[in-house]
């Protein structure tokens, strides 16, 4: 019996499946790149509607570095985005986590103008409540956007940063409280950690760059950023303070 014919076939068939294969892999590539970039121009769609429309000449997604601060930020690791227009620094962009949502952390987008002054805050995941913490959406409510646009620590008065529930200016939900709170606490520590920051924060070198490791204004080894020499923010800044009993309670206390 001839071998030839069977090994033709064999080899068709290897063939199809080495090309199968590969067109799998490199569409399997093709569409993460895609993906990949969708992702990414989300992201600059969501820092360009908080900062001042025109003011970003820069990319912030490479024009990035990383601090840390968990008693301000909430984790261990937080992504500052520096948007410039030329070279001028407009906005600081933080990410970071409210620890104490009712169900679990809470990942926010904080725009801080070069002033001090909230360019806006944003909710990126989170998972709340529907009905009732899930407000907290730009697009089931226009709660984040009323309350924080143009705040800064001055406005209101820091003793007066908490929903009016515990004797600040910034609303609650009706039947959610938890929720609002946090994230008011959240807002407050960002700002209060770009005070104590300060211009060094625009300074640093992107990460990634050569002089990140060695760099005057390069983190310490624990990734904290150092705090603007002669500043008296880092002296005075008030701690934000820690979650009460309330935040064990249920939704609605």
């Amino acid at each position: 019996m001839k071998k030839t014919p069977i090994l033709i076939a064999a080899f068709i068939l290897g063939s199809f499946a080495v090309g199968g294969v590969g067109l799998v892999a490199v569409t399997h590539e093709l569409t993460d790149a895609k993906i990949a970039e969708n992702q990414r121009q989300a992201m600059l769609a969501k820092l360009k509607a908080i900062v001042p429309e025109g003011r970003m000449s820069n990319d912030p997604l490479a024009d990035r570095i990383e601090v840390s601060d968990p008693d301000l930020l909430g984790g261990a690791v937080t992504e500052v985005y520096r948007v410039r227009d030329g070279e001028e620094p407009v906005a600081l962009i933080l990410e970071p986590i409210v620890p104490d949502g009712y169900a679990g952390p809470i990942k926010l987008l904080v725009s801080v103008l070069r002033d001090g002054t909230l360019g806006g805050v944003r909710v990126i995941e989170h998972h709340e409540t529907p009905g009732l913490g899930d407000k907290i959406e730009e697009r089931k409510d226009d709660w984040i956007v009323e309350q924080f646009e143009g705040r800064s620590l001055g406005e209101p008065p820091l003793e007066q940063w908490k929903v009016k529930r515990d004797g600040g200016v910034f609303d609650q939900f009706t039947g959610a409280t938890i929720t609002p709170r946090s994230v008011v606490n959240a807002v407050k520590g960002t700002l209060l950690f770009v005070q104590r920051h300060g211009e060094t924060l625009y300074a640093r070198p992107p990460e990634g760059h050569p002089e990140e490791a060695t760099g005057p204004a390069a983190a310490s080894d624990a990734g904290q950023v150092a705090p603007l020499p002669g500043s008296p923010a880092a002296a005075t800044a008030e701690p934000v303070a820690a979650p009460t009993s309330a935040t064990t309670a249920k939704e609605a206390s």
